[in-house]
């Protein structure tokens, strides 16, 4: 009986989402934490200049349960923690994250993004709200250790999925590059097919041709690399990324399934020194780890355009 009260309470769910709107293109507050005492013990780096970033899709503070309406508060609680001993074991500068709530009935009525960065002693946040209606408010996000600016948020046309997506992006300076932005983002493409996907990555690309910046692009895909008409090969081709060996096939990221759905790409003026896919279970997608490390040239190219502006 639970089990059909569940179903209808979630198509009926379903239904109210797909007559649901929000504003399609926002310019969100960067959030930053309150400082405290740090209990988590600083990252030793070779190199200094490198990046630490991460993606994780939360799975709306579920962990790998079934679905977040059939838990209770305290068990959502416990799956965020999971996911801040995470990264506190990890470390990463930046992280994107997916399907993270704010404030919703299902899910504890507080926001998940704050939670983990205040946990996880991150500065900044930002927090690109795509479903905010019917007692629920959830999105993509950043979360960072450095600073945070020019933040967007986009919410893919309504008209193409009835469950909102999007994607939020903001700027970062590069550590000990002062001179050099890199614009960072998180990104969730629907799951149902894969024209709804390509016509999202239409949004996703023009959005960032127009911000003209070198960009790590970062979430969950939904798509692996050998499917046809893949969008995150797609999106690659398009923006001239760089994907981490593409056909890996061991770099799952959606155990149920054996599928690589969660994806780090780079610009060409960045590479990678590392590339994981987590073993830690916290949702039902695992996390991505990558070190990035930028060319130095280009670096330098930067810093001398700007002190010649």
């Amino acid at each position: 009986m639970r089990r059909l009260l569940f179903w209808g309470l979630l198509l009926s769910l379903l239904v109210q989402l797909s007559c649901a709107t929000t504003e399609l293109h926002t310019r969100p507050g960067v959030m930053k934490m309150p400082t405290a005492v740090r209990t988590i013990p600083v990252r030793v780096v070779a190199d200094a200049s490198t990046l630490r970033v991460m993606t994780l899709n939360t799975a709306h503070g579920r962990g790998n349960g079934f679905h977040q309406l059939l838990q209770d508060d305290e068990t959502a609680l416990a799956n965020l923690d999971r996911i801040v001993d995470l990264l506190e074991t990890e470390r990463p500068d930046v992280v994107a994250l997916q399907e993270t709530d704010g404030p919703s009935f299902w899910s504890g009525n507080f926001s998940h993004v704050k939670y983990l960065a205040n946990r996880g002693e991150f500065t900044h946040a930002v927090h690109g709200i795509h479903m905010d209606a019917l007692g629920l408010s959830y999105g993509t996000a950043l979360i960072s250790r450095h600073d945070l600016s020019k933040p967007e948020a986009i919410t893919f046309d309504p008209r193409i999925s009835p469950l909102p997506k999007g994607f939020v992006v903001s700027q970062i300076d590069w550590p000990d590059h002062p001179c050099t932005q890199i614009d960072i983002v998180s990104v969730h493409l629907d799951f149902m097919n894969e024209s709804n996907r390509r016509q999202q990555a239409h949004e996703l690309i023009e959005t960032l041709r127009a911000r003209n910046r070198p960009v790590i692009l970062m979430g969950d895909f939904n798509t692996e690399w050998q499917q046809q008409d893949s969008s995150v090969r797609f999106i690659v081709s398009e923006l001239g990324l760089k994907a981490y060996e593409p056909e890996n096939s061991e770099l799952v990221t959606f155990p149920l399934l054996g599928k690589r759905l969660d994806w780090i790409l780079v610009s060409p003026e960045l590479e990678f020194h590392s590339y994981r896919s987590s073993t830690d279970v916290v949702s039902d997608h695992r996390g991505v780890i990558a070190e990035l490390a930028i060319n130095n040239s280009v670096a330098r190219s930067a810093c001398t355009l700007s002190a010649h502006l």
